[in-house]
This record gives C-alpha cells, structure tokens and sequence, in this order.
C-alpha cells in the first residue's frame, strides 16, 4: 500500500484560521431580560471550564461585560440552516459600521428569526436553545482582551448544569459519540462529523 506523503506542502496565507471547529449558540442577556443568541465558532473545554473567543463589537460580548451569565447550546449538523438564518443578523441596535458593511442587519428576537424555541434555563437567567442536542448553563469567571490583538475577547466560563437529549446519553452520565454530532464551521462551511475511526485508551 502506498504511504501518502506531504510532500507538496506550501506557505499560505488565509483570510480566516476556522480549521474546523464546533458550532456555537451563545445565549445572553439583553438589557430588557430577553435573551440573545450569538453563533460563533472559537470555544474549547479544559474540565468544568469552557473558554470562547468573542469578537468586540457585538452584543454578546457587551452582554457578558454587564451580566456574567450565559447557555452554550450545541447544534447538530440537521440545524446548520436554522443556524444560518442568524448569521447575518446582530442584537445591536445601532450596527457598527464594519458589520453593516459586509451585510448584517439589527433582529430583536432571534429565536424566531431562526424558528428555534426558547426553554426557561435551572439558575441562570438567558434561556436555553430547545432543538440544540446539548446545553450547558455558564457562569462568567473572566473576561480577557488581548493587548496583541484588540478585536476579540477571550471570556473563560465555568458550566454549572450539563444539560443533554436523551437520544445521545449512553448509560446515566455519558455521551454517546455514535450518536452525537457536533455542527463542524470548517472554512466557513458547515459539516457534520464523518465515520468513527478509532477511539483513545481513556474512552
């Protein structure tokens, strides 16, 4: 069998580094108690702590600066239309320019906007997303703006209630990866996940 080699690899230099990361609906609080959703596509878990990089400029991040909770809701791959609905939409009022500029618009109500259906969080106060398979309730540890680069945050968050369908629970307290999907965001597309290829010695 021959061994695929890479040899033809070459320096590039792309707009965007979205190598293929989960897709994520982060809900927050308005001013007014409704709830925002914000997809965005930087986030990675390190045990209970789930970190996400948020650009400046949005409503989520202005959200999180005044109340410092939020639901992290995962969509599976069947969703990424509804989830695209939202793409060019932002909770803010006045847009900033450089948003109006590549084609986002003001929408109060989100979750109508993309036909999701709101569900009453267990303590913190932004609802949960009902279609997302997983939904995680989170409060705010830290906010971080990077001196290097002062166009996103970095907001650490800790997850208080894992909340998960029971169509991809294996036993009481296990996700079951045969049955979940994350939506992948790879390049700017959306993807779903392939075939198992194998599993590491701590499954």
């Amino acid at each position: 069998m021959k061994t695929e080699t890479r040899e033809n690899i070459r320096e590039i230099h792309p707009k965007v580094m979205y190598y293929g990361t989960p897709v994520v609906l982060l809900n927050t609080l308005n001013e007014d108690g409704t709830t925002n959703i914000s997809p965005i596509s930087s986030s990675w878990a390190l045990g209970k702590n789930i970190i996400l990089g948020i650009g400046l400029g949005g409503k989520a991040i202005e959200n999180l600066e005044r109340h410092k909770e939020c639901t992290i809701n995962l969509p599976d791959p069947s969703l990424w239309e509804k989830v695209e609905k939202l793409a060019s939409y932002t909770g803010k009022v006045e847009v900033p320019d450089i948003k109006k500029e590549i084609g986002f618009s003001y929408m109060k109500d989100k979750f109508h906007a993309a036909g999701f259906t709101a569900v009453e969080s267990k303590t913190v106060i932004p609802q949960r997303i009902q279609e997302c398979p997983i939904q995680i309730e989170a409060k705010v540890n830290h906010i971080r703006i990077p001196e290097y680069d002062p166009f996103f945050a970095i907001v650490e968050t800790e997850a208080i209630h894992f909340h998960a369908s029971e169509t991809i629970l294996k036993n009481e307290n296990y996700i079951d990866p045969a049955n979940w999907s994350p939506l992948i965001y790879n390049f700017r597309h959306y993807f779903g996940l392939g075939n198992e290829l194998g599993k590491t010695f701590r499954a």
